[in-house]
């Protein structure tokens, strides 16, 4: 029961507002979320431009990359493998074919719980949310997968000092 509601709602992402230019938006955008590395720019920019604040961006850089180790340990553990909808492949390639937790999601969630007591909190909890709903628009995850890397992402931002 559980799997049928994961890939309907899958397939819903994969099935609603499908056009090649905003396929090729959400691809390039889900891009900045690659391990990451959207999180450790803006922590890059914030050490570099609030001096003051330099060792909490810092922080904030070092708890997103913890989380994407917590998440890739969770991963090996998990194997869960990637959706695979007949007729709607993935729109975008892979290193791994792990899909249980979503990485977007956690380094996401990790990023914005840190990032949103040094900046405003509402446009850095939408971009994190934008980023990890990429990875259902693109096929790549279970909405499970996603909802399960949010909150190892919280959990992880919340618990490690």
């Amino acid at each position: 029961m559980f799997q049928e509601l994961d890939t309907a709602l899958l397939r819903q992402f994969r099935t609603r507002f499908h056009q090649p230019a905003v396929e090729t938006a959400v691809r390039r955008f889900s891009l900045l979320g690659e391990h990451g590395i959207v999180w450790y720019s803006v922590c890059a920019i914030g050490a570099a431009v609030d001096p003051p604040r330099r060792r909490r961006f810092g922080r904030a850089a070092g708890l997103v990359f913890s989380s994407f180790f917590a998440n890739q340990a969770v991963k090996f553990v998990a194997r869960r493998p990637r959706p695979q909808l007949p007729g709607l492949p993935a729109l975008v390639h892979t290193a791994s074919q792990r899909s249980y937790p979503s990485a977007h999601a956690t380094t996401s969630t990790a990023g914005a719980v840190a990032l949103s007591k040094l900046l405003p909190p509402a446009p850095v909890y939408a971009f994190a949310t934008a980023l990890a709903l990429s990875r259902l628009y693109l096929g790549v995850h279970y909405p499970s997968d996603t909802v399960a890397g949010a909150a190892l992402g919280w959990a992880f931002a919340e618990l490690v000092p």
